[in-house]
This record gives C-alpha cells, structure tokens and sequence, in this order.
C-alpha cells in the first residue's frame, strides 16, 4: 500500500514508518520543513508538506493513499485551555482526513490514549470494549468517536490507543519528565503507596501494531497497544532513583502538585489495560524489552529528553 503517515518524523512515527517500509509499503510523511522532508527521504520515504494547521494539506495526503495512519499531536499541557485546543485540532484533523476517504475501504488508523479507561472504567482493568459516551467534547475521547463513526460512512477506521509510556530509545515523553523531575529534586516520587499502574509499550512494538492494523483491522475497531497490562507506579520510581542513584520516595496527594506540575492529576491514576481482544483480532505479539528493563538499560539517564 501507498501510506500516508502525520507526524512520521516523531519518536513513535520514525518506527512506524520503518516497520511499514520493511514490510514493503511505499510511504509518504507529513513534513512540517525542509528539515522534517530530508529526514523522511533519508529514511526512504517520500514527503508530503503539510502540517496539522492546514487541514487541505491532510486532506490531500490522504486522497492519494491508499491508507492512513494519523499520529500527529500537539502535545501542549501547559494549561487546560492548551490540553483542549489540542484535542480540538486532532479532531478537526480526523474529519479532513476523513472526507478524503470516504466510501474507499481503504483503512485509516487514529491515535488515542488509554488513561482515559481509568474513569470510563474504574476499578477494573480497560479493555477494548470500553468506548466513550456519545457527544462526548472530551479531548482524544472526541476523536476516538468521529473515527469509529467512518465506518458507517465506508471506511476501514480504526483507534489504536496508546499506553501512556511508549518508551523506547530517544524516548521524549512522560517518563524523561518523571526522570527530569526526581534529578531535580533529588528524590524519585509516587504517590501514597505507588501501587497504581500504568501500562507499557516498547516504541517498536507500537509501530508494528499499527502496521498490523492497518494491513487487517477491521472497521471500526478500538485496539490497544499495551504491551504491559499495568507497571506499579512505585515500580517505575525506584526504577528511575536506581538510574539516577537518588532515593525513591512516597508523597501525598497534597504534594504531588508542587513536584509534578500538570502531570500531578496523571502520576497517581490507576490505569491497568487489557490488550489481549487485540491480540486475537491482529495477531499483534510483543516481544521487545518492558519498561523496567528499558530503564535498567541506562540510555534514559545521559540526559534532559523530555519534550513537555
């Protein structure tokens, strides 16, 4: 297939965009710049310039593919009004995407998140069946209903939802922050006991889910890339105090404001995810190292890595 890849030059669309070419799709990334086109051709992509502002140009990568991975995302938390400006750019980019596949069959695979299980799902673990209320405006959850509904508009639409750590080398996300944080304040922290969970993926496990996705999901489908169901947050924190030899350390909920900023609301979520109906469906198997032997490795401590 001919795919067209938005934000193919992060660190979970570089792998996708590998996976898919290995597996001898011809691709074409989303580039922002000259600099996002050359990486892409280096890769042995082509490039298609655009960006998520200018929704005519997803709207034109689209037309020409033969399918669609949508993985771009403004990642502004600095403030509510950023978090849900983000998700309303994300859904307006799913809808020019969209358009361009309408009535095609061909397969379109979006991006969401899996924290949001935690309160569509509490108490118990989040599986695939979970799906968001109706006219919901929520940020991610918004998207995950516009995709799903394409189906009925004759397109193979799928949501991957992603563990909150796809780690991996070059990581740039959630867990640089954590790392950031505790070298900053010379302790590793969870809240109360640490026992909550969060899920895991490797970055190259992710990418081949997507690829597996779009070559058989079938339409409509909510598929998880979790390859861990849930790491204990504690876990993770003296994970990270053993990288940067400082101790780990169990804080209040009070406290948690002040040491992790907008990620306070997200350290202490107990968010265990099931990803085994995406097994079965895809045939997906991973098989890279998990996250506490990824911390183990050494490479997220060289250095500050975080994007936020």
């Amino acid at each position: 297939m001919r795919v067209f890849v938005t934000g193919a030059t992060g660190f979970i669309g570089t792998a996708v965009v590998q996976d898919l070419l290995e597996a001898g799709h011809t691709v074409v990334g989303l580039a922002r710049s000259d600099t996002a086109a050359a990486t892409l051709r280096a890769a042995g992509a082509e490039a298609h310039r655009g960006s998520l502002d200018d929704p005519g140009s997803l709207h034109d990568g689209a037309a020409t593919a033969d399918g669609v991975v949508h993985l771009a995302y403004r990642h502004d938390f600095s403030d509510q009004a950023a978090f849900v400006a983000a998700g309303e750019l994300d859904l307006r980019a799913v809808e020019a995407i969209g358009k361009a596949l309408d009535g095609t069959g061909k397969p379109f695979l979006a991006t969401s998140g899996t924290l949001p299980l935690a309160a569509m799902a509490p108490g118990r673990v989040g599986t695939e069946d979970v799906r968001a209320e109706p006219g919901t405006d929520r940020p991610r959850l918004a998207t995950e209903n516009a995709v799903v509904a394409l189906a009925g508009r004759g397109v193979r639409a799928s949501v991957v939802r992603l563990a909150p750590s796809v780690h991996g080398e070059g990581d740039r996300g959630f867990v640089p922050l954590l790392i950031d944080t505790a070298r900053a304040t010379g302790a590793a922290a969870y809240v109360g006991d640490g026992a909550n969970r969060w899920p895991a993926v490797h970055r190259r496990d992710a990418a081949r889910l997507f690829r597996l996705a779009l070559e058989t999901a079938p339409a409509g489908s909510v598929l998880h890339g979790t390859a861990e169901e849930g790491v204990p947050f504690r876990a993770v924190a003296e994970a990270i105090g053993a990288g940067l030899g400082v101790p780990a350390v169990g804080i209040t909920a009070e406290e948690a404001g002040g040491r992790f900023g907008f990620l306070s609301g997200m350290v202490p979520v107990d968010n265990p995810t099931s990803s085994a109906l995406t097994r079965e469906l895809v045939g997906w198997n991973p098989e890279r190292p998990s996250l506490l032997e990824d911390l183990g490795a050494g490479h997220y401590f060289s250095g500050r890595t975080s994007i936020f």
